[in-house]
């Protein structure tokens, strides 16, 4: 009776005990895996080994970082940050000490016509243990949910939670035209880190336009034809009012689109600011925008210059903080900070933020323009015309620098040089956009210290 009892007890409870063999077997795997919780997607490589195509491996290693930024109990390494290890002979060890990481997302894109072909594998950065590896081959139309696919699947292997709604932001990818996207990918590729060209902005704005004819519903698309008006309006390379108001008709179309875009109010909110004075809901869309995307640096850094215009110091600098968590970049490029100084007219500060912009980068211009400003501040006018002179020439003529320099050499007492800049600006400004607020400034300050312009 004893031996039939056993017997009939572990009839019932094998199938248990089946039943939960591979539950246990996840939850032991799980607690011996390595714990991940930052992670960096490295440039995928290029196995076309065809130069002409190297902007599709990186627009494929920028999207996945995009899905993977929407998850926010990950710490996602920016684009910005891991394209500088693109062709590296460091070990992996020592680009996640670098990058303050625990894993890292490698791989290699293949495409054939409109067959596209990823491997990623994820590897414990740290031991260089290699966690997972996996290969998909998708035509090309399906490329947006293969890449939410994969940033889904990268999430499952380092344990990580997904909310309802992060699921469904990576679940309701749709089928694009293949040459509409492939078309997104060229205009996207002119704004990459280097680039800050009247010429490469514009030919951005023409790739995203023939995109759209060819797909009218890929959102993406109207959030890059709506970022290449802001950048042409901000730099004044074209009427701010026009490009303003054209942005704003192709950030509505994007989120009518998908209203889950992060990058689209985040540029909304800007437009609210800079163009509409709409001050709460300029703010309201920037945080909207790091809702939907905790690791969005572009969307920081906005954010980060509307508080330091609106006298929150602070908190811009906080902003500033949780940045180069994430752009181990912005360690060495300080224009952010320069910019927090230049809103809060701490000219001292300014200087030295802005000297070291320079020093690590000479040629950019909006280094110099800040170092001269703050020099300008501390009445310092000999060093201000001499990094104005600077900006003007590296800026091919920008009108701010000009304006600044016209007002250094006023009270440096060239008072003839500097009014002969200041009516040619102001004659350029009859047929051309000038910044009127920039030359009333000047004149104003030129004013002030007793020289009428």
């Amino acid at each position: 009776m004893a031996l039939l009892a056993v017997v009939g007890i572990a009839l019932v409870l094998i199938p248990v005990l089946l039943s939960n063999v591979g539950g246990w077997r996840e939850r032991l795997l799980a607690a011996s895996s390595p714990a991940i919780h930052s992670i960096a997607v490295l440039p995928l490589e290029n196995l076309s080994r065809d130069p002409e195509q190297e902007y599709f491996a990186d627009g494929m290693t920028d999207e996945l970082t995009t899905d993977l930024s929407k998850i926010d109990a990950l710490r996602v390494i920016s684009r910005t940050s891991a394209m500088h290890y693109k062709g590296t002979n460091k070990t992996l060890p020592e680009i996640a000490h670098e990058l303050s990481v625990d894993g890292v997302v490698e791989g290699s894109v293949m495409r054939a016509g409109n067959r596209v072909r990823i491997t990623a594998q994820l590897i414990h950065a740290k031991t260089d243990e290699h966690l997972w590896a996996e290969s998909y081959e998708r035509d090309l139309g399906d490329v947006l949910r293969l890449q939410a696919e994969l940033a889904r699947t990268i999430a499952q292997q380092v344990r990580v939670q997904l909310t309802p709604q992060q699921k469904a932001r990576l679940e309701s990818a749709r089928r694009v035209d293949p040459a509409a996207y492939d078309l997104f990918l060229q205009g996207r590729s002119y704004f990459g880190w280097g680039s800050n060209s009247r010429e490469g902005f514009t030919k951005a704005q023409a790739f995203f336009q023939q995109a759209i004819q060819k797909d009218p519903g890929l959102a993406l698309a109207y959030v890059g034809l709506a970022d290449s008006y802001v950048y042409l309006g901000s730099q004044r390379w074209v009427l701010p009012q026009d490009a303003y108001a054209h942005a704003h008709e192709a950030l509505r179309k994007a989120l009518e689109l998908d209203e889950s875009l992060a990058e689209a109010h985040s540029s909304l909110g800007w437009l609210n600011w800079r163009y509409d004075w709409n001050f709460p809901v300029a703010e309201k869309e920037f945080r909207y925008a790091l809702e939907l995307n905790p690791n969005y640096v572009a969307g920081q850094e906005q954010l980060a210059w509307y508080l330091a215009w609106t006298a929150r110091r602070e908190e811009a600098f906080a902003e500033l903080a949780s940045m180069q968590k994430l752009d181990l970049a912005y360690s060495n490029h300080t224009a952010v900070e320069s910019g927090i100084y230049y809103h809060q007219r701490d000219y001292k500060a300014l200087v030295e933020a802005s000297r070291k912009l320079v020093g690590r980068d000479p040629d950019d211009w909006p280094g110099h323009y800040f170092l001269a400003v703050g020099y300008d501040g501390l009445g310092q006018e000999i060093d201000a015309a001499s990094e104005y002179q600077k900006a003007i020439e590296l800026s091919h003529g920008d009108t701010d620098t000009i304006a600044g320099l016209a007002h250094a050499l006023c009270a440096m007492g060239r008072r003839a040089d500097g009014e002969k800049m200041l009516t040619d600006l102001l004659r350029k400004s009859k047929k051309n956009y000038v910044s009127p607020y920039m030359i009333a400034y000047y004149v104003r300050r030129t004013w002030r210290q007793g020289q009428r312009i």
